[in-house]
Order: structure tokens, then C-alpha cells, then sequence
């Protein structure tokens, strides 16, 4: 068996590992990550580019930031079974396993909270944005089989709309994305996020 191991505790916040780092988990028969949530989701997409999410077991040694902590305490990390676990998506080849965020594209500026954008949002069916909005933040519910939580800010300090779902479609002006950390490099004014039920992926301790 090929066990392939990748240190990704190195890698600066708010960035993905290079394609060719993680480039060597396509052929991989199991794997050892280290590192922070981003590092965990690249390699999975590149497993599921390469069909084999259901056939290399990922072990994941996280890092210590919040989000990484957070997500482990969530997938049950070190809790002494291999588990089959759903694949969040999105339509541009990502993976997501923690946090993902729509806000306005502010460029350099700061206090992002301030910009708002127009947007029309659906969790599954149900309408859940339709104006001017803050922004959309989506998780995976580990608690759940092929659900994420869907949570539309429409003003600072407001409370927030919550839904959940298999599936967020966005259409909106064009809006900054951030996946498990990692801003998108550009613009969009599209954008899905989906628990595949057709596939899953396998965390062994």
C-alpha cells in the first residue's frame, strides 16, 4: 500500500498549498495531512478529481488555529473508528468542511461588514435572500447526513436568517468567496454549494 504524508502546518493563514504539493495525494492509497483545515480540503478535492475519496483513508493531524480545532472536535478526530463522511462542494472544484462565506467584493478596503450586496440566495427550495445583503455564511452540519447550515446576514448587528439544507444556490453582484479560510482569487456573481450524496469520503483516526 502507498501511504502518502503531507506537512502542511507551514502554510501561511488565508492560503491554499500549492497544486503540486498536494498533487501526490491523486495516487495515494492512504494518507497522514498535517496541518490546517485549507490543507485537509485541497487534498481532498484532489482525491475526488481523482475518484478516490471512497478509496484512501484520510488520517488528519490538525493544526491548532480555532478553525481547525473547531472542525476536529466536529469530525471526531482521535475517536478510534474509520467513518464514512459526506463531501461538501461547490461549483468551481472546491471541497468544504468548515466555513464558507459570500460577502461583498470590497477590493482593499476594510470593514467588510460595512458593504453590502444584492443577492438572491435559495437553501433547497426555500427562498432565503432576496435584496441587499451582508453576506451568506455556510457549514456543514457534522451532526447531519448531506446538510448544510445557511446563515444570511442582511444588516451588521441584526439577527441572522438560518436555514439548512442539502444545497445553497447564489446569484448575486460580484461578491468575495471564502472557503475553510481561503478568499477565491476573483470575483463572482455565481456560485453553489452542495452536499454530493453520491460520494463520500473516509477519516480514519
Amino acid at each position: 500500500m502507498s501511504s502518502v504524508e503531507l506537512d502542511l502546518r507551514g502554510l501561511d493563514p488565508g492560503r491554499a498549498p500549492a497544486r503540486e504539493t498536494v498533487a501526490p495525494a491523486a495516487d495515494a492509497d492512504a494518507l497522514l495531512v498535517r496541518g490546517p483545515v485549507a490543507a485537509l480540503s485541497a487534498v481532498l478535492a484532489v482525491l475526488h478529481r481523482a475518484g478516490r475519496t471512497g478509496t484512501a483513508p484520510v488520517s488528519w493531524e490538525p493544526a491548532d488555529d480555532p478553525a481547525s480545532t473547531g472542525l476536529a472536535r466536529a469530525l471526531g478526530v482521535g475517536s478510534g473508528r474509520e467513518r464514512e463522511l459526506p463531501l461538501v462542494r461547490d461549483d468551481h472544484g472546491g471541497v468544504l468542511l468548515h466555513h464558507g462565506r459570500i460577502e461583498a467584493d470590497a477590493g482593499e478596503r476594510r470593514r467588510p461588514l460595512v458593504h453590502r450586496l444584492g443577492a438572491q440566495a435559495y437553501n433547497d427550495d426555500q427562498k432565503v435572500a432576496d435584496g441587499l445583503i451582508t453576506r451568506i455564511d455556510v457549514r456543514p452540519d457534522w451532526r447531519a447526513v448531506d446538510t448544510l447550515l445557511v446563515g444570511v446576514m442582511t444588516l451588521p448587528l441584526r439577527p441572522t436568517r438560518r436555514s439548512s439544507g442539502r444545497a445553497v444556490q447564489i446569484a448575486c453582484d460580484p461578491a468575495r468567496v471564502v472557503r475553510d479560510g481561503v478568499p477565491y482569487p476573483r470575483p463572482v456573481s455565481r456560485w453553489t454549494w452542495y452536499a454530493d450524496d453520491r460520494v463520500r469520503w473516509r477519516l480514519r483516526p
